[in-house]
């Protein structure tokens, strides 16, 4: 996934942050992922660190990888603990947005992003598939977007009542490459369409787009670069009857989400 270099330099890291990576999220809990049969996401695998973290591509959709077992459900508990510490939300607003300096539970999650990419295995079943050939370097981050200084500085959360979801959007070029998304409490299904087609998600058979739905259950982690970055839109349809998987309607209860991103060097 990565090369010698780059891989010491990271467990280096990986060591380094361990204590406050733990007095954020404490020791991982082994726990299998809630995902439904059939689901198509990684499965998780029991065990923390490089055994847990099992990274799939999305086949359609290049520069688009899944990791379903991010978080275990203790360091959800925790991750959730501190989003509610920060007293963002009311009935009012469901958003907060910060740039520059992070939280430091937000530094600390992403620190444990970088570790995931770094230390993580790569599911066979996307090597050989889809836009991924045997060839290419299997790594969900490029190296130069996974090793830039600070990796993220940018961070929104989100939490949406039953029903409520997000529209079919790019993020802003403001914003540099690669970005991931944390889902937390309820599970969903993240829909992905090529930017400036139309597209019909009540009726994708009808569509003209590509329209691929991934699956996320809580603890799960996107990571979108490139094409996936730039090239498709994401949206989360939770009206009753949209949110469908293997023809069954997901219970939907609150869902929790943190964003992270970059923003891009102003000009001189």
């Amino acid at each position: 996934m990565v090369t010698v270099a780059a891989a010491a330099a990271c467990y280096d890291e990986e060591v380094h942050s361990r204590a406050a990576l733990r007095e954020a999220f404490g020791d991982s809990s082994d726990s299998d992922s809630d995902a439904p049969r059939g689901a198509a996401s990684t499965p998780p695998v029991q065990g923390a660190g490089r055994e847990r973290w099992r990274w799939a591509a999305v086949a359609e959709v290049r520069g688009l990888w899944l990791c379903a077992a991010f978080l275990s459900p203790d360091e959800q508990s925790r991750l959730l603990a501190a989003i509610q510490r920060e007293e963002w939300f009311s009935d009012a607003h469901n958003q907060a947005m910060r740039f520059g300096d992070l939280p430091p539970w937000a530094v600390e999650l992403s620190a444990l992003v970088r570790e995931a990419i770094c230390v993580g295995s790569v599911d066979d079943a996307s090597v050989g598939t889809g836009w991924m050939n045997e060839d290419e370097d299997a790594c969900p981050l490029p190296s130069d977007l996974l090793w830039r200084e600070p990796l993220f500085d940018q961070l929104i959360a989100n939490t949406y009542k039953p029903g409520e979801g997000i529209c079919a959007h790019v993020d802003l070029m403001r914003f540099d490459d690669g970005i991931v998304i944390v889902s937390l409490e309820s599970a969903c299904v993240m829909r992905f369409s090529r930017e400036g087609a139309a597209c019909d998600t009540q009726k994708p058979e009808e569509s003209e787009c590509t329209n691929v739905p991934v699956y996320l259950n809580p603890g799960s982690l996107v990571v979108m670069s490139g094409d996936a970055r730039y090239h498709w839109k994401h949206e989360i349809n939770r009206k009753p009857g949209a949110q469908l998987w293997n023809g069954m309607e997901l219970e939907q209860h609150r869902r929790t989400s943190v964003t992270l991103r970059k923003l891009r060097a102003s000009p001189n």
